[in-house]
């Protein structure tokens, strides 16, 4: 089991290397799209696996796929990280928006994907 949660924490944070880097190349900008959209997903992924697993899925796919693959895709320290870059560098509105935005979009990923879960 601990094998399966380091493989699946590390494919999740190649995912999260991929899916950020592939946002930043694209659109490049200071708003951090990328680990705001990474953040997103991991949030509705980890509520639809909740969902599962509240709905009688195995336990341990809820763990090795919500603790490790989302434990490695999402990244909420670098959320705050590049919040206090942006405050830092002047952008108080930007630091807000993402300060805000990333607490509101992923609380309602989660909560979507949980509600996609059950009721789905």
């Amino acid at each position: 089991m601990i094998a399966l949660l380091a493989l699946a924490g590390g494919a999740g944070a190649a995912a999260r290397f991929v899916v950020d880097g592939a946002v930043r190349t694209r659109w490049p900008s200071q708003f951090p799209w990328g680990v705001l959209l990474v953040n997103v997903l991991g949030s509705l992924l980890l509520g639809v696996l909740t969902g599962l697993v509240l709905e009688g899925a195995d336990e341990r796919w809820g763990l090795v796929l919500g603790v490790g693959f989302c434990g490695g895709f999402t990244t909420f320290s670098t959320a705050m990280t590049d919040t206090v870059r942006l405050a830092r560098d002047g952008s108080v509105r930007l630091a807000l928006v993402n300060l805000l935005g990333t607490l509101a979009a992923t609380v309602t990923a989660a909560a979507l994907g949980l509600g996609l879960a059950v009721l789905g």
